[in-house]
């Protein structure tokens, strides 16, 4: 470690700190005046300091009555200005990000705590929808120290980071028997729509139980969002079959294998789906992962096979009920209208946020 030379690029605190950790890290005098010396031939020639400085804190002082400083302290202030937070998603790195705020916010002498959350909250992205603006006042009102200005920024980069959008991949754990929503390529019904079969099987999740979820906005709310379930590796999306009954002599919504509520498949004629918390009524946040849901979906046929907007609502459920096919069990989904319970709810998992490159 060398001597650094005080140039006005480096706030005048954190040099003599770092002067004085010089000197006991490599002592050259017991006395004091032989330090304070080193350190003021160490200061640039182009910086005029007074005469008859005789310790640390007349330095400082000097340092920071120089024109060097304010011009230093206005720097930091401009890039603070144009600082800008990216998300992880979109290549950022928070710790840096914070890493920077601090340092500019340390170098600018900018203390007060109302002016820090203004730097912040520039620093968002434009977009007025973006989640993170849109929570950062309701979150920072109460903040009146830095520390806690970061934490509450990190509370909601987590919470932000845990939202589900447009196009990312999730899976469906069905609660009650803690096993995750299946299709299978090309295995269908043997009875019903003869579409391909949807099911609850893994235990963890895997290839079958991947979902990509499509909705209109970048993120979904609980306030009347529609949305659809796309199977990752058949590309068929999740809903209900309307087409002849298992005797083939009028249309109606075909029967699951057992129990003869309506069959769930993929590659149905209705796939537009509704969600709403399992727990809480009239819930109007935004959909996150691991929140725990109910899902419905709106027939589109009435009982003489006209198409209709005001058609009933059913409700997703598994429970243990099993079929087979040829020598394969499998454990049945469907849909109901009875009252809802624990066989009706569902954890969403993210698993992959939407590519944004």
């Amino acid at each position: 470690m060398d001597i650094s030379k005080y140039d006005g690029n480096i706030h005048p605190d954190e040099w003599i700190n770092d002067i004085r950790k010089y000197f006991i890290l490599r002592p050259i005098s017991n006395s004091n005046n032989e330090c304070l010396k080193a350190a003021l031939l160490s200061v640039d020639s182009n910086i005029s300091l007074p005469t008859g400085i005789d310790n640390y804190e007349r330095l400082r002082n000097a340092l920071k009555e120089d024109i060097s400083f304010t011009i230093f302290k206005n720097t930091n202030k401009r890039k603070l200005q144009s600082l800008k937070y990216i998300p992880e998603r979109k290549g950022g790195d928070t710790s840096n990000f914070i890493s920077n705020f601090r340092k500019l916010c340390y170098n600018a002498e900018i203390n007060d705590i109302k002016e820090q959350k203004k730097y912040l909250y520039k620093s968002l992205p434009n977009n007025h929808f973006d989640y993170i603006s849109n929570e950062f006042y309701k979150k920072m009102e109460n903040v009146n120290s830095t520390n806690e200005l970061i934490k509450e920024f990190e509370d909601i980069i987590l919470e932000e980071s845990n939202l589900i959008r447009n196009g990312s991949i999730v899976a469906l754990k069905h609660v009650a028997t803690e096993k995750y929503l299946n299709s299978i390529s090309n295995l269908c019904y043997t009875t019903g729509s003869i579409q391909q079969l949807v099911i609850v099987g893994s235990s963890e999740p895997d290839p079958n139980s991947l979902w990509n979820i499509q909705f209109n906005n970048e993120f979904a709310t609980y306030a009347d969002t529609s949305i659809t379930l796309q199977h990752i590796k058949s590309n068929k999306f999740l809903g209900l079959y309307y087409g002849y009954n298992k005797d083939k002599t009028f249309y109606d919504y075909q029967l699951s294998p057992v129990t003869e509520h309506t069959e769930v498949c993929c590659d149905g004629t209705d796939a537009g789906w509704k969600f709403s918390h399992s727990k809480l009524k009239n819930h109007q946040e935004y959909l996150k992962s691991n929140d725990i849901i109910n899902l419905s979906i709106k027939k589109s046929y009435d009982n003489n096979g006209n198409y209709t907007q005001n058609g009933p609502d059913e409700f997703l459920r598994s429970h243990d009920v099993q079929f087979t096919i040829g020598n394969d069990i499998f454990q049945e989904v469907v849909c109901h209208n009875e009252r809802l319970g624990g066989n009706d709810e569902w954890c969403i998992e993210l698993i992959h946020e939407v590519n944004i490159f």
